[in-house]
């Protein structure tokens, strides 16, 4: 019940980065938070890590025919895709909706908590763009700080 109400914190909201963390092991949602502005809630930005990610798929629920018709590059910019046919790219996020699934039943948990001895879950994440599928141990939700960059290069 705990994870569920985790995933819920961040679901039917926006995304705007998903991927691996910078060692590698967990994965991770950025997401902005918003309320209807006559709340007065200010937007904010949340951080979904999916700790001891052992599986991370992500794959297009954009059909074919959209793809064919959203490969000008200009599509990946807002300014200069606003006006052109075709998905456009550049709006930079995508709407978690309609939200998260868990597998409860899963063959490939269960496979994956035999192996390495700890519980797993695994969950299933639809956006507008995109499917996720995330075999994990635990969800953590947090604020994200000021000037947060999910991605930081070692070389």
């Amino acid at each position: 019940m705990a994870l569920q109400q985790s995933l819920d914190e961040i679901f039917d909201q926006a995304l705007v980065y998903h991927g691996y963390t910078d060692y590698m092991r967990d994965y991770e949602l950025i997401v902005c938070a918003t309320a209807d502005p006559r709340t007065g809630v200010e937007s904010a930005f949340l951080r979904g890590l999916f700790q001891c990610c052992v599986e991370a798929r992500c794959t297009s629920s954009v059909s074919a025919e959209t793809w064919r018709a959203s490969l000008d590059d200009r599509l990946i910019d807002h300014e200069t895709g606003k006006d052109l046919e075709g998905f456009l790219w550049g709006v930079k996020w995508h709407s978690l909706y309609p939200g998260a699934k868990l597998l409860p039943e899963s063959e490939a948990a269960r496979r994956w908590q035999r192996a390495i001895g700890i519980d797993v879950h695994d969950v299933t994440i639809e956006t507008k763009a995109h499917h996720f599928r995330l075999i994990f141990s635990d969800l953590q939700v947090a604020g994200v700080p000021a000037g947060y960059t999910p991605v930081r290069a070692h070389c």
